[in-house]
């Protein structure tokens, strides 16, 4: 079990969290699809920040207990424009549509855009007024540097506005706020592994090729999305103190053998400390570690993988 006082160390190093507010939830259109329905939401994070998601909802009747819920992360890959358009189904690759594919497996699913993605970016004229500096990971690095500033990080903003898309999806009137459960890739995945170390809400976690040591990323000089970097992190501990914190609540965790950006020694470093968390808290069928011989990816056969372990501790 993860000791409190490195909870409160780790909490130290992301510094400021941003103020708490009422969701003040709206419905902006609803539209029946073949099996579900699509909703776009939004929703308070913060004074004066109100940000948009698509909420996925099963069309059968919700059982009397509640649907079981998933707060979906979308990826980075410099897809600026895309944020929560592709988990749920309407942009990019198919393989990555696990919001909408998750929805017609019977969970009810939120959909948001992380700051800097999708409906989330500064408006046209404002990105042409600033000559194209906020264009893109222009404008990821800006709103990274700007909270350093004011000791706060983009990690700590991405952890609050995502435990703010588990107070909108636990509200849900057909909802189970016993069962939530989150998934993501890529960037995604990294925030599913902050999330469900930091919110005790989430009770299993799905992280598709999301992390590995910060330690070997920096020995083999890779760069990476900016959320990455929280101050004094590597003065208290690695991402695998993150994964061991999670300890005894339900995790799986994918990485590609091949994946350039995770060295993946640096990965199984971390699954063996995992795996020592989990045993020592007699939950080592809780830990699932996926290795596959691709690169940066979710794979098909992955992904069913990925999507049984949810229905096993989620349903």
């Amino acid at each position: 079990m993860e000791s409190m006082d490195l909870r409160h160390q780790i909490i130290t190093c992301l510094g400021h969290f941003p103020e708490r507010v009422e969701p003040s939830t709206k419905v902006e259109s609803v539209e029946e699809l073949d099996g579900y329905t699509r909703t776009r939401i939004t929703y308070m994070v913060e004074p004066g920040e109100r940000i948009a998601a698509w909420l996925l909802v099963p069309g059968e009747h919700a059982p009397r207990e509640g649907w079981p819920a998933i707060l979906t992360i979308h990826q980075h890959g410099g897809q600026f424009d895309q944020g929560k358009s592709e988990p749920a189904g309407l942009s990019g690759r198919a393989s990555y549509h696990y919001g909408v594919e998750l929805c017609q497996r019977g969970y009810v699913v939120l959909c948001p855009d992380q700051l800097c993605f999708g409906e989330r970016r500064p408006p046209e004229e404002v990105r042409l007024r600033h000559n194209g500096m906020l264009e893109k990971k222009g404008y990821e690095q800006f709103e990274f540097t700007r909270r350093i500033l004011s000791g706060s990080c983009l990690q700590t903003k991405y952890l609050h506005d995502l435990s703010c898309g588990l107070d909108v999806l636990a509200a849900q009137p057909d909802v189970d706020a016993d069962r939530l459960g989150v998934i993501g890739h890529s960037l995604g995945g990294q925030e599913t592994l902050w999330l469900t170390w930091y919110d005790q809400r989430v009770r299993v976690g799905v992280s598709s090729c999301g992390f590995g040591t910060i330690q070997t990323i920096l020995r083999d000089g890779i760069t990476h999305n900016f959320a990455l970097y929280v101050p004094g992190l590597l003065e208290v501990c690695d991402m695998d103190a993150l994964l061991a914190g999670i300890a005894p609540r339900p995790f799986l965790l994918t990485a590609g053998e091949a994946d350039p950006i995770f060295p993946i020694d640096g990965v199984r470093t971390i699954i063996a400390k995992a795996r020592e968390a989990y045993t020592q808290a007699g939950a080592a069928d809780r830990l699932r570690a996926i290795i596959f011989p691709d690169g940066h990816s979710f794979p098909d056969e992955v992904k069913a993988e990925a999507y049984s372990f949810l229905d096993r501790w989620l349903k």
